[in-house]
């Protein structure tokens, strides 16, 4: 066996390269139609049911109006319910037919049971689950002082995919419908400050990408990457408080670029509604795959001249350098370092 796998290491990785380059520009062509032909016969959204987790501002709202646009039927799930408020109004004028808002909080699946079955019973069918709620950080993992931040960072970035998804999934196949997950290039670029929600992002598209093979046909799948979409924030540090419902608490509100976030809004949306598998923006940042796939050393190299030095590394923990993006919260007290930000991210 160890002379078998031996020979397999010494033939297949040229073997497959030979294999890529001969196929590549005829599986381009196949694609290019399928993208042409999907685009004309794209799915419509009018009367359909859209369900939306972390709906009540950034990318979970904007992905909101464009299928308030296409007049479907909304559901915005999030745990700030006097946010959803105004967007249900906003959603309405724009062209949705029916806007129903849910106080939930997705990391348990008693709330995910609740909301599901909460639109199953009003409208008789769910068409679209859209996942967006997400939580970021931007500190260095040595820095953390407060380790109870970590299991709330897994838990909404992963199992707040999950449990919608494992709720949703029985009507979905029923309808036909489609999941819509929102990630991020993270998950694959390792960017310094990010190994928490890089990791669980990892861990989320892993899981969809198995999924649309078990599936097949019954569910589409679409997985959307994003890059940096946002403005960047000069303060904004996050802080939770004990009590009955132990609500999420922010400082203040950081107000973010609406350009770049409606643009991916709308990809993600017109993506979709086309059956893409795929939304990336910006696309430019696939090119950074192949190094980390073919040269691996070349991103690290990279990573090590921009951030390795220490005067890099105390500016990170000073001024975060991502952007502000909707998301749950977490469900107990989680004291920052100082100089230290957690963000909700998209």
């Amino acid at each position: 066996m160890d002379f078998f796998n031996s020979l397999l290491n010494f033939i297949v990785p040229p073997a497959s390269m030979v294999m890529l380059a001969f196929s590549w520009p005829t599986l381009s062509f196949i694609h290019g139609l399928e993208w042409v032909f999907r685009s004309i016969y794209k799915e419509k959204m009018e009367d359909k049911v859209v369900l939306i987790t972390g709906a009540s501002s950034a990318i979970g709202e904007q992905i909101a109006y464009e299928y308030a646009k296409r007049k479907a039927n909304l559901v915005l799930v999030a745990r700030r319910e006097h946010r959803l408020r105004g967007i249900r109004d906003n959603a309405r004028l724009l062209g949705a037919k029916t806007v129903l808002i849910m106080a939930a909080d997705v990391v348990k699946e008693d709330e995910c049971r609740r909301f599901v079955g909460d639109t199953i019973s009003y409208f008789g069918h769910l068409d679209h689950l859209v996942n967006t709620a997400s939580l970021g950080h931007t500190f260095y993992f040595d820095e953390a002082q407060d380790t109870t931040v970590f299991p709330h960072l897994m838990d909404i970035n992963f199992w707040g995919n999950v449990y919608p998804t494992y709720v949703s999934l029985p009507y979905l196949r029923q309808s036909q419908g489609r999941i819509v997950v929102n990630a991020s290039v993270e998950s694959w670029m390792p960017m310094p400050r990010m190994s928490l929600y890089a990791s669980a992002k990892a861990a989320v598209i892993s899981f969809y990408e198995t999924l649309r093979f078990e599936v097949r046909d019954d569910v589409g799948i679409t997985i959307a990457t994003h890059g940096w979409i946002g403005s960047e924030m000069s303060s904004g540090r996050f802080m939770l408080e004990e009590g009955a419902e132990m609500q999420w608490k922010e400082e203040r509100e950081v107000p973010l670029s609406g350009h770049h976030v409606e643009e991916f809004a709308k990809m993600i949306v017109t993506g979709a509604c086309r059956g893409d598998a795929y939304v990336k923006y910006p696309s430019w940042c696939d090119t950074f795959l192949l190094y980390r796939v073919f040269s691996p050393d070349v991103l690290n190299w990279t990573f090590h001249l921009l951030f390795a030095n220490h005067s890099a590394r105390k500016a990170s923990l000073t001024r975060p350098s991502r952007p502000l993006l909707e998301g749950p919260p977490p469900q107990k007290l989680l004291p920052a370092p100082p100089n230290v930000q957690y963000q909700q991210r998209g």
